[in-house]
């Protein structure tokens, strides 16, 4: 262990495993608690800490006994604690769901920190390797000590990023989380072997015979049929059948459905049913749409029944999602290409002429910031046609407006006109356009269009209003849309338990 190519195969593997334990930590809580950036702040938060522990631990014990059996052993602990990591996180993390199900923010708080924890510890004792690599490097003479150390710290920094980008593009989308973690702990059992030699051997063993346990549920699912559960490269993706025969797409942390699928029919009796009838207040049969955040597609397999000549752009980052809508949600529309892409970088290259813009990619119970800001909906107004509007799904606690405040606020900056539809507890559609948009045009329109649709455009003519007063506008440079969110939450919590 003393030799060079023996402490440079150690560091390099454990810097690989802390970054890459680092990113299958994060896709462990997003089923749960969402991918947003407070959850990776939290997660980095808890990696950075947790190193730097193990820095001065391991430099402190380096220098009282530099002994590379001891060392070997510590990365066998640390392998044995992160192959433990997934399987004793779940019953943390199903509680959580129960607890933010009912807003419980504090079991909610202490749910993700104790998760956090099972991460952090042997992430700490991997921190302690690279100061105690370091001693054995230089020994008890201190010249080329400055070499030395500096060449392992390289290697490790190597090993950190080759980590990370195995775990993020090759490790989680073939094996999934939980493998993930039990691959990298094999890899470090491996290399401690360097140093304990044939003791070494039953926990390494015990590692490999661990990748052929199958990962099981995620989530439980209650009284509804799991159709397909998985990970895409995004995301944690569910698709349940309820007992009317409903079928949902969950995504992530599940407190919203993303698409819907009903029996026999092209409505849902939801927000969806919004999204198709709206753009008729601009067009009574429009021409072109974009959609932004298609998902499962349950908008555009509505588009595709009730006007069968309308071109439909669907974007959605996810390329999987649409796969999974085709197979279980009846996605069909020979009108409809799709584009794998991020929403708004595609509508930057996009060439426009669009009857109407709908954005449906905000991923509750967070929101990607760069869809809320002025930029973002005077871009959207530009790549209108003329008499076209933008549609946005606003999701947010039931009676929360604070979202919808900021958002109508910011997209008055780019319209003349934008109107509010309260369609249900948890949903709001907000329609940016010209002057002219009305709830009497909504009106107006409903005997034109397709008979299933006339009830449901009489229907949002009735709830059509102008936009709430106040609210900030946001702009790229500034739109803390997710203390906003929290913000949201917390009131809704304080409001549940008064």
């Amino acid at each position: 262990m003393r030799r060079p190519w023996a402490l440079g195969a150690l560091v390099f593997v454990v810097g690989g495993a802390s970054l890459g334990v680092e990113i299958a930590a994060a896709r462990l809580l997003a089923p749960y608690f969402g991918a947003s950036t407070i959850v990776w702040a939290n997660t980095i938060g808890i990696v950075l800490v947790a190193l730097s522990a193990g820095y001065w631990f391991g430099g402190k014990v380096a220098d009282r006994n530099p002994d590379p059996a001891r060392l070997g052993a510590l990365v066998l602990v640390a392998a044995a604690l992160i192959a433990v990591v997934p399987f004793a996180a779940r019953p943390f993390l199903s509680f959580s769901v129960e607890a933010f199900d009912s807003l419980s923010i504090a079991t909610f708080g202490g749910s993700l920190f104790g998760v956090l924890i099972l991460v952090a510890v042997p992430v700490a004792l991997l921190g302690a390797v690279a100061p105690w690599a370091a001693r054995l490097a230089v020994g008890d003479d201190a010249a080329g000590a400055g070499e030395a150390v500096g060449r392992l710290y390289a290697i490790s920094t190597a090993g950190s990023l080759v980590g990370t980008m195995t775990s993020a593009l090759v490790a989680i989308p073939l094996l999934g989380t939980q493998r993930t973690f039990i691959a990298f702990a094999l890899a470090l059992a491996l290399v401690g072997a360097l140093a304990v030699g044939r003791r070494a051997l039953p926990v390494t063993a015990a590692l490999a015979l661990a990748l052929a346990i199958p990962p099981g549920s995620i989530k439980e699912a209650g009284d509804e049929r799991v159709l397909y559960e998985g990970e895409t490269v995004q995301q944690y993706v569910r698709i349940v059948e309820r007992d009317d025969g409903t079928r949902a797409m969950e995504l992530n942390e599940g407190q919203a459905v993303h698409s819907l699928w009903k029996p026999d029919t092209y409505l849902t009796d939801d927000y969806w049913d919004g999204m198709v009838v709206l753009p008729t207040i601009g067009h009574v049969e429009p021409r072109k749409i974009a959609i932004l955040g298609n998902a499962g597609g349950t908008v555009a397999r509505g588009l595709g029944h009730y006007f069968p000549r309308t071109a439909v752009d669907a974007v959605e980052i996810d390329g999987e999602l649409t796969t999974l809508g085709r197979k279980y949600l009846g996605l069909a529309n020979p009108r409809m290409e799709v584009f794998t892409e991020d929403a708004r970088p595609w509508l930057e290259t996009s060439d426009g002429g669009y009857d109407a813009i709908l954005v449906d990619a905000y991923r509750q119970p967070y929101i990607p910031f760069y869809l809320t800001t002025a930029e973002f909906f005077s871009l959207a107004a530009e790549r209108l046609a003329p008499g076209g509007v933008v549609i946005v799904n606003v999701g947010h606690p039931e009676g929360s407006a604070k979202l919808e405040q900021v958002l109508g606020a910011t997209m008055s900056a780019a319209f003349p006109r934008v109107l509010r539809d309260p369609i249900a507890d948890v949903n709001t559609l907000l329609v940016g356009g010209d002057a002219g948009i009305s709830a009497e045009r909504m009106e107006a329109a409903a005997p034109l269009l397709p008979r299933d649709l006339r009830r449901v455009a009489l229907e949002a003519s009735a709830r059509l209003a102008p936009h709430l007063p106040g609210g900030e506008v946001y702009t790229d440079d500034h739109a803390p849309v997710e203390w906003l969110i929290d913000d949201s939450l917390l009131e809704y919590a304080g409001a549940a338990d008064d």
